[in-house]
């Protein structure tokens, strides 16, 4: 090869680095995207009466709260007082329906919006739904600006997109980001699958939409993620299919109604692929199964790894949760289920979503010693078996550093229900199935933390 040659190719290898670095570094100009979407966002500003004890706690001097604590005399009556918050919204139709969100709009007594050219108008709540944090207004009038809605499905992580809102109740201020991510979980919350971004969101710009560069809305800014309230480069927005759908029902019947499986469902991680003989980590782990759901009568148990659905591979629980969500009651769902290792199909016919229970912790008592696992531990008691619905279990109360049970990331407060195919029922059962375990095996452990049902892989070592 020549000198020639070499010159030339490192030049174009060269000329090449150097305009993916000059394109990079190119912010993206959303200034006419901005001036045509606009006119269809709006401030939003709420008016909240404060309840008895917000009253009280604010008329309470911090200097008297510091020296006299809960000793200072308060007058009891009080006149009633209320308090302001804002946000934005946006148009989703020209008869003047709009969206935000629930926790904007949230126990007001008055809600009015300003438009770009500063004229304010009442506005109605149609309804809202806290699960998903989507609230429609209405206001009186016509041929307002409407925004068109894109699909989220087509949004790709690196995307440029625009945030409109009103940060601080500094109206119609733009900010610009990429998509961070999709489909994400929110501490546990499986209603909505947000779409992350890093573009600057903070109090005041929820409920205003996120745009791709076509001025399309693709999502409603709900939250950030903050250690000081906030921006901090993680922003969340519900995605615009989400909250059509959310809107559509509000509209036509004043109310949100879900479908039902009765499952409660945790990703998979490397260690529980390994115990499940799963190549990778795919699927979603059921951990409960709601006695008299769809799920129960379609004969799905706890411990099912459920791997598709109506014959789609599921990658993730984040993603299995996304597509129960757009079922509807009535419908039937098809499952692809690993069992005892081997693959069976389900089908279950959802119903119309109940109302949450949550369930309740575990008291204390008399601990004792488990010799194999590292804790210690106790049997329950009759009436934390009630409250927790279970037949058994063993309470772990404290946890040696470094033990099998550490490593597996098990902690004080769980009850242990099962190991594999065998129920707990009591300390004695624990220590036996353990013992049985291989050296080098992982193991299912069931357990039941805070209330909520899940399952960890434990490496016997």
């Amino acid at each position: 090869m020549s000198n020639e040659y070499l010159k030339k190719g490192a030049y174009t290898a060269f000329f090449t680095i150097a305009s993916v670095q000059t394109f990079a570094a190119t912010p993206v100009d959303f200034s006419d995207l901005v001036e045509k979407v606009s006119p269809a966002v709006v401030s939003v500003n709420v008016v909240k009466k404060l309840s008895e004890e917000e009253l009280l706690q604010q008329q309470i001097p911090e200097i008297l709260k510091r020296f006299f604590g809960n000793q200072v005399v308060i007058p009891q009556k009080q006149v009633p007082q209320e308090k302001t918050g804002y946000g934005s919204a946006f148009f989703i139709g020209k008869d003047g329906y709009l969206l935000t969100n629930h926790h904007v709009i949230e126990n007001a007594s008055k809600v009015t919006i300003m438009l770009n050219d500063r004229r304010e108008l009442d506005a109605t709540v149609v309804g809202s739904d806290a699960r998903t944090d989507v609230a429609l207004l209405k206001v009186d009038g016509k041929n307002f600006p409407e925004l068109r809605t894109g699909n989220v499905d087509n949004l790709k992580v690196g995307e440029p997109v625009l945030a409109i809102g009103s940060p601080f109740g500094f109206d119609y201020s733009a900010s610009a980001g990429i998509v961070s991510a999709k489909m994400r979980n929110m501490h546990g919350e499986a209603t909505v699958p947000f779409i992350q971004t890093d573009a600057a969101l903070n109090p005041g710009n929820s409920g205003g939409p996120l745009f791709n560069q076509k001025g399309e809305v693709v999502g409603v800014n709900s939250r950030i993620f903050s250690g000081t309230g906030g921006y901090m480069g993680l922003s969340f927005s519900i995605p615009i299919d989400v909250a059509m759908d959310v809107a559509d029902q509000l509209k036509k019947n004043g109310k949100v109604t879900r479908a039902y499986l009765g499952v409660s469902l945790q990703e998979i991680d490397r260690t529980l692929a390994e115990a499940y003989k799963l190549p990778k980590p795919e699927g979603s782990l059921i951990t409960q199964v709601t006695q008299g759901s769809p799920a129960d009568k379609a004969g799905l148990k706890s411990g099912d790894v459920i791997l598709k659905l109506n014959g789609v591979p599921i990658l993730s629980t984040v993603e299995l949760f996304a597509s129960l969500n757009r079922a509807v009651p009535g419908q039937t769902l098809n499952f692809e289920i690993l069992r005892d290792d081997k693959r069976q199909n389900k089908s279950a016919t959802l119903t119309t979503a109940p109302d949450d229970t949550p369930a309740n912790s575990p008291n204390t008592a008399k601990p004792n010693a488990g010799p194999v696992l590292g804790v210690s531990i106790r049997n329950l008691a009759p009436t934390e078996m009630e409250r927790l619905d279970t037949k058994g279990g063993v309470l772990i109360q404290d946890v040696r550093a470094g033990g099998i049970a550490a490593t597996a990331g098990i902690m004080p407060g769980d009850v242990i229900i099962q190991i594999n195919n065998s129920e707990i029922k009591d300390s004695e059962q624990l220590i036996k199935v353990v013992s049985e375990l291989k050296k080098g095996s992982v193991a299912r452990v069931t357990l039941i933390r805070q209330g909520a049902r899940g399952i960890v892989g434990m490496r016997i070592s």
